[in-house]
């Protein structure tokens, strides 16, 4: 048999390798090419199974739009980076731009939305869209047309294809839908407020019908989409809009975009922007289309398939946002219906050792995905049911669980919801392990603890102790040894630098967060950190001013509620002498603008800071923080009108009274009214007795 004719030579050798090898790898994807969903769990014995025939069925294979040619990706290409620059001369060329883009990407929107060169220009061509072309993309995407029926005002809705099913399962078309469903959202409940009448010579799409029709296209794939890659991002913003949830607050934030998601925006002050951190009004056919998912879409979902998704990272957020509105909408009902989510999740008795739905919390306590839906069950639940879930199953090991780095966040959502009694037993179990949570950093169980023993006005004086021991006896250095103050290795960087590296200490700033809610409790911990603070040395104060997380301590010292004048007053005079150089700084001039609130009622320190500041005008007018600080503290009042500038501050800065101070006033001012009401009114026989008696 011949054999085969190689080329000789290193060159030739490497180009036979690298042929084999991509030959391997299209083999290898080729075969793991999936057919259907299939999670992978384990079973309370440990032993893997696949569950993938019972659930939900992948829909058809994707179509092809088609592509934009050379000379359209060119002019949609310039498109974008011009309105990403905004370098128009005036708003009416950059409207009559934005007109001409239209014009030519009439009938190519898909196409747009699936390129990846060109998706962002759809992005921000849905920025910058009014409520009409909102609705016309909306269709495009949805592949509908309408038709005005004979009966005035009736519409005919026909849908071409399942655009949408297709779109939000696109790597670069699921973008455009997030976009669009955020654009869109405020637009719907800007429709409920203000009713708009249909003339009957033109046809009227609400915003309202656009959503439901796209939640009736996704709704038999639901269960699929929930575990895509891409479908499962559109999938989450949609929940969000139809329950009326806030668009713009952390917790949704965190939910609906992932860290490394790219913000496709516009430089332009036209553009409303999303400003939604309360709950919106949105149509009850929005809350109708929630429980229908609620209620019909999942109930096929068995156990295994939804504890399978539970630790899942893609379908987990969604997971979330389901079992949030469930419990927030029928918490009593969902925890004894059989059929809700969460009776699926835990079908038995969670709070009973040994049990399925025990063993699965546990599982879910210590995984850095599952626990995102714990701590989801122990904000929402019924109070009932987390009674009985926390003392049967957490109570006696919280302050061990605290320990965990994934735990620890959960521990923080089941301390919100202690009660008087439990919190106590909570602060007695976690105290012996306060060393280990400040030796890795985690201060924020401590700082929610001190947070939640203060509006439950439990005593704090354990904490106080533990405390004062672990931060050593010197007084001088517990706050420098707490906010971890140094200036030696980072002396000779730039701001920038010193900034980026501060924003990336997150055990930094998780201590000055706990410095400064052991400021806001009144008692032992204030104390700790005022007598630290008193004793603190000139070069520690100077550089902890200018750290940018350690000055947030100084700041709340001086202006916290019911401090006492005593510690201000005192602490005040460490500043004088460093003002020049504190009000320079980029940082410290933030502190400088605080001694003026926190000056308020000691007149004398206030002017020795003025007159530090008169006297090293020129080196304060020099920096731009200088001049911030100069303006703030209103010294050209000071130096033409010493007076007016003295009476000014005064009557405008002052510390904000606490409630204990207010509640006293009050009561002073009631019982001198009902002094004052029972001498003006002298009885009747009072008068005839003194009569008689003359």
């Amino acid at each position: 048999m011949p054999k085969e004719h190689k080329k000789r030579g290193r060159r030739e050798e490497k180009k036979r390798k690298r042929e084999d090898q991509d030959d391997d790898a299209a083999e290898r994807v080729k075969r793991h090419k999936p057919q259907d969903v299939e999670i992978m769990v384990n079973d309370s014995a440990g032993n893997g199974h696949q569950y993938g025939h019972g659930s939900p069925v992948r829909p058809e294979e994707l179509p092809f739009y088609g592509l934009l040619d050379e000379e359209e990706q060119e002019y949609f290409k310039r498109a974008d980076s011009m309105l990403e620059l905004n370098q128009f001369s005036d708003a009416e060329e950059r409207e009559l731009f934005l007109t001409n883009v239209y014009k030519e990407a009439n009938g190519k929107e898909l196409k747009i939305a699936n390129s990846q060169s060109c998706s962002r220009l759809m992005e921000r061509l849905i920025l910058l869209s009014t409520p009409e072309q909102l609705k016309t993309i909306f269709q495009k995407f949805s592949g509908q047309y309408v038709e005005l029926l004979p009966i005035p005002g009736a519409l005919s809705y026909s849908n071409a294809n399942h655009s949408f099913l297709n779109l939000v399962q696109h790597r670069f078309g699921s973008h455009c839908c997030e976009a669009l469903f955020l654009r869109a959202a405020p637009v719907a409940s800007e429709e409920l407020k203000s009713a708009v009448t249909i003339p009957g010579t033109e046809v009227h799409v609400s915003m309202e019908n656009l959503f439901l029709f796209t939640i009736n296209e996704l709704e038999p794939n639901f269960g699929y989409l929930m575990s895509h890659l891409f479908a499962s991002h559109p999938l989450r913003v949609l929940l969000v809009v139809l329950s009326g949830m806030p668009l713009e607050s952390s917790n949704t934030t965190v939910i609906l975009q992932s860290k490394r998601k790219e913000n496709v925006s516009v430089a332009t002050d036209t553009v409303a922007k999303i400003n939604d951190s309360t709950p919106r009004s949105v149509p009850s056919s929005f809350h109708d289309a929630v429980d229908k998912i609620l209620s019909g879409t999942l109930t096929g979902l068995d156990t295994t398939y939804l504890r399978a998704l539970a630790t899942q990272p893609i379908a987990n957020p969604v997971l979330q946002i389901l079992l949030e509105l469930e419990l927030t909408r029928s918490g009593k009902q969902s925890a004894k219906d059989p059929h809700s989510l969460f009776r699926k999740l835990l079908p038995d008795d969670p709070s009973s050792n040994g049990t399925e739905s025990a063993q699965f919390v546990q599982h879910l306590l210590y995984d850095p995905v599952g626990s995102r839906l714990l701590e989801v069950i122990v904000t929402h639940a019924p109070g009932k049911s987390f009674k009985a879930f926390y003392r049967g199953l957490l109570k006696d090991k919280l302050g061990t669980i605290a320990k965990n780095d994934i735990a620890a966040f959960v521990v923080i959502k089941i301390i919100e919801r202690l009660s008087r009694d439990d919190l106590e037993s909570a602060m007695k179990q976690i105290c012996p392990h306060l060393d280990i949570l400040i030796k890795r950093s985690r201060t924020a169980v401590i700082k929610i603890l001190i947070e939640q023993c203060r509006a439950r006005d439990v005593d704090t004086q354990p904490v106080a102790d533990v405390l004062q021991e672990l931060y050593g006896a010197d007084i001088s250095r517990k706050v420098v040894d707490m906010l971890q103050i140094s200036s030696e290795a980072t002396n000779h960087m730039s701001a920038e630098r010193k900034k980026q590296l501060e924003s990336h200490d997150v055990g930094k700033i998780h201590a000055s967060l706990l410095a400064q809610s052991m400021l806001e409790a009144p008692g032992p911990l204030r104390e700790l950190v005022n007598n630290s603070l008193l004793t603190i040395e000139p070069s520690d104060l100077n550089n902890a001013a200018k750290d940018r997380t350690a000055s947030r301590v100084i700041q709340v010292a001086l202006t916290c509620r019911e401090q006492s004048i005593k510690f201000r007053r005192l602490f005040v005079q460490h500043f004088v002498g460093l003002i020049p150089d504190l009000a320079t700084d980029a940082v410290a001039s933030h502190v400088v603008d605080t001694l003026w609130d926190g000056s308020s009622g000691l007149k004398f320190l206030r002017e020795r800071i003025a007159d530090e500041m008169v006297n090293h005008e020129s080196l304060l007018r020099e920096s731009v923080p200088g001049r911030a600080v100069w303006r703030n503290w209103k010294m050209d009042l000071y130096k033409g009108r010493r007076r007016k500038w003295s009476d000014a501050g005064d009557n405008q800065h002052h510390l904000a009274k606490s409630s204990i101070q207010l509640a006293r006033e009050r009561h002073t001012m009631r019982s001198t009214h009902a002094r004052n009401k029972s001498t003006r009114k002298t009885p009747s026989h009072v008068g005839t007795l003194v009569k008689g008696a003359a």
